[in-house]
């Protein structure tokens, strides 16, 4: 392998805690157990940089596995070992339950096919997930051959087990100062190697899912849902890099294995595990009607109650599965959640205790130019690291430093600041690290989104109470308000309910004298800064568009006063885009979009989501008449608007437009460019 910057960097900086990943695939389906399984040996023996010592080292990983692992006919070699030399070494995930007739705990060793083995109670009570599913252990069992001759007696017992699984209480000590080596796409790409994916084969938006994957193992009561294409890897995270995930495939989810046993009084995975999975959600069942009521209650508070006591549990809930369609087919004919389980798929009560909806289309399908070949964290420190992250909270960040929009219920506030704190967490493991504005930011829009998400489905469902779902944040108390959508809700040429960015407005042009200059829509963006004059991008410039930003400049320049108060126009420069989205390209007669977006660029607000401004301002500021304005309206209504701002002048031609028409969107008039610029701009 040749080592590149980031790797060299990782040998110095996480010295004994680094593996190479392509080596942890040389393992891969020859031994029957999971991925961090062999990390933990490979952790052992060649966290190094040295060729020779990791070739020694691969030597004596695929020596201990071979000896210790258990294959499928060789169950009968390894109880005759244990019966001839007393004991016998194995790797086997192990679990224990209580038996009344025996009198104790009795341990299962599924590789084996052993299920009634004696095992001390103090192992157990050191090791209390042992009774909820288990784990995987180096394990040494014996062999009694004074109870095999007793009648009834179980002779295999378990000696010595070690959980494989590091311990050390350090090892946030370690993650944080070693943090500050790294930028933060450094980091990101170092997380991500760590799971066994290389960074440079993904685009950013599945290097985000990816991340976000990993939240529910550093904040507490998490419940997110991935839905998407078979062959993303949704489980692989919950099932092989971490013996703190539990992975739940199919059949009943019941109260007694999920919550608490009423009959013995047994914790169940939620208070055992960091992270339970319901993987292929859509064929898991209940084995009661207050199951998921059950659920919901744990999922809002982190609390049950079975009988009189009210017990807690920490363990987050992750809920994954396929599309049998695309993104795009699965909105047409419903909403998101529809591939889950009947108890789930239209309660928008259960809806709303989702923190977090993983966009699983954004994440392509693994295949072996994904997998990474350079340096990662040992998955045994790494689950260790964010299981004691869970402890921390990074809440405080935000304080004084975001605001949320209106839009937000306290359900939603919550749950971004849920994943804005996870995704803080990895990226800034110490409690003391400085976070930078970006790094909140970036943050800030993944949980808006995400969140947004579930709310967004709520309201296909058709509750009135979602119905508002623009949600927005303010960065420091003078920022500007900036609005996140979810990027499947909407295509580029669509008009959509969400406020542009500051400068940016939807027009309609009533289109020109030429034959080809018919109407269409455009978009026209304006971004300014220190200097002075306009500068139109569009190569080469359409004649009439530039005519019509010459008379949207004079109209500012003369009535700033009225448009934006105190400030100097002429100070500034002007950055102008026409962006077409129909046959026309001419933008003819956009003097007053123009002139709204420079005022709306300078005063930093946006304009209203879902509005189309028409309309043309001559040099002396007169509004020209529109002369197709039933036309506007109707190719408005095609491309999705909900409101038309268009000159008072059209008032009277809209007695043509059909009733039909006038009940799709809202139309509006104005008098002059102030006016216009109040309709549009949000207050």
């Amino acid at each position: 392998m040749q080592l590149d910057e980031l790797d060299k960097k990782m040998a110095l900086a996480f010295e004994g805690y680094i593996v190479r990943k392509d080596l942890v695939r040389t393992f891969a389906r020859q031994f029957p157990v999971p991925t961090y399984v062999v990390e933990f040996m490979l952790g052992r023996y060649c966290a190094t940089t040295d060729e020779a010592e990791i070739e020694e080292g691969l030597k004596i990983v695929q020596r201990q596995l071979a000896s210790r692992t258990v294959k499928a006919g060789d169950e009968e070699l390894f109880k005759a070992t244990a019966y001839k030399e007393g004991t016998v070494k194995l790797i086997d995930v192990i679990n224990v339950r209580f038996s009344d007739k025996d009198n104790g705990y009795l341990a299962t060793l599924p590789s084996l096919r052993l299920t009634k083995v004696r095992i001390p109670d103090q192992i157990v009570d050191q090791n209390q997930r042992l009774l909820t599913g288990g784990f995987y252990a180096e394990i040494t069992l014996s062999y009694d051959p004074m109870i095999a001759d007793e009648k009834g007696g179980n002779p295999f017992g378990v000696f010595a087990l070690k959980p494989i699984q590091l311990s050390k209480r350090d090892v946030l000590d370690t993650l944080s100062s070693a943090r500050k080596n790294f930028t933060t796409d450094e980091w990101k790409d170092i997380l991500l190697r760590s799971i066994g994916l290389e960074p440079s084969q993904i685009d950013d938006n599945a290097k985000n899912a990816m991340l976000l994957r990993m939240v529910p193992f550093v904040e507490r009561n998490y419940n997110m849902v991935e839905l998407g294409p078979r062959g993303t890897g949704k489980s692989h995270l919950f099932q092989q890099v971490s013996p703190y995930a539990h992975l739940i495939s199919g059949g009943k989810a019941t109260v007694a294995k999920m919550f608490v046993n009423n009959a013995n009084g047994q914790r169940g995975l939620v208070c055992q595990y960091d992270v339970v999975c319901f993987d292929e959600v859509s064929g898991i069942s209940f084995d009661s009607k207050d199951g998921v009521n059950i659920m919901k209650g744990y999922m809002e508070s982190g609390e049950f109650s079975r009988g009189k006591e009210s017990i807690r549990g920490d363990g987050s809930m992750v809920f994954v599965g396929n599309f049998d369609v695309d993104v795009a087919h699965q909105q047409r004919v419903g909403h998101l959640f529809g591939p889950l389980p009947d108890e789930m798929r239209d309660d928008t009560a259960w809806m709303d205790r989702i923190h977090c909806y993983l966009p699983g289309w954004n994440v392509p399908k693994m295949n072996s130019s994904l997998l990474t070949d350079h340096f990662g964290l040992v998955s045994d420190f790494l689950s260790e690291c964010l299981s004691h992250l869970r402890n921390q909270s990074r809440i405080s960040v935000l304080q004084g430093r975001v605001n949320f929009g209106g839009a937000l219920s306290g359900r939603d506030t919550n749950s971004v600041n849920k994943t804005v704190s996870g995704l803080l967490k990895l990226l800034y493991p110490g409690m003391e690290d400085q976070v930078p504005d970006e790094d909140l930011e970036w943050a800030v829009r993944q949980g808006l989104e995400v969140r947004r998400r579930v709310k967004e489905q709520q309201k296909r469902i058709g509750s009135a109470e979602f119905r508002n779902t623009h949600f927005s944040y303010i960065m420091g108390n003078e920022g500007i308000e900036q609005f996140v959508a979810t990027p499947e809700l909407r295509s580029d040429n669509d008009i959509g309910s969400d406020p542009l960015e500051s400068g940016q407005i939807w027009a309609i042009s009533e289109g020109g004298a030429d034959v080809d200059d018919n109407a269409g829509l455009f978009r026209i963006e304006v971004n300014q800064g220190p200097g002075s004059g306009v500068k139109v991008l569009n190569n080469p410039v359409p004649p009439a568009f530039r005519e019509s930003v010459r008379y949207a400049e004079q109209n500012l320049y003369s009535r700033a006063s009225q448009l934006i108060g105190d400030r100097d126009p002429r100070s500034h420069e002007y950055s102008i885009q026409l962006r077409a989205f129909d046959a026309s390209k001419k933008g003819a007669k956009l003097g007053m979009p123009v002139l709204i977006a420079m005022c709306s660029s300078l005063l930093n607000k946006p304009i209203r989501g879902g509005l189309i401004l028409v309309g043309e301002v001559n040099l002396g500021g007169s509004i020209e008449p529109v002369l197709n304005a039933v036309n506007i309206i109707e190719l408005a209504v095609e491309k999705g608007a909900q409101a038309v701002l268009l000159p008072v002048s059209c008032r009277k031609q809209l007695f043509d437009l059909s009733d039909d028409m006038a009940t799709k969107v809202d139309v509006q008039f104005y008098a002059d460019a102030r006016d216009a610029m109040l309709k549009a701009l949000i207050e």
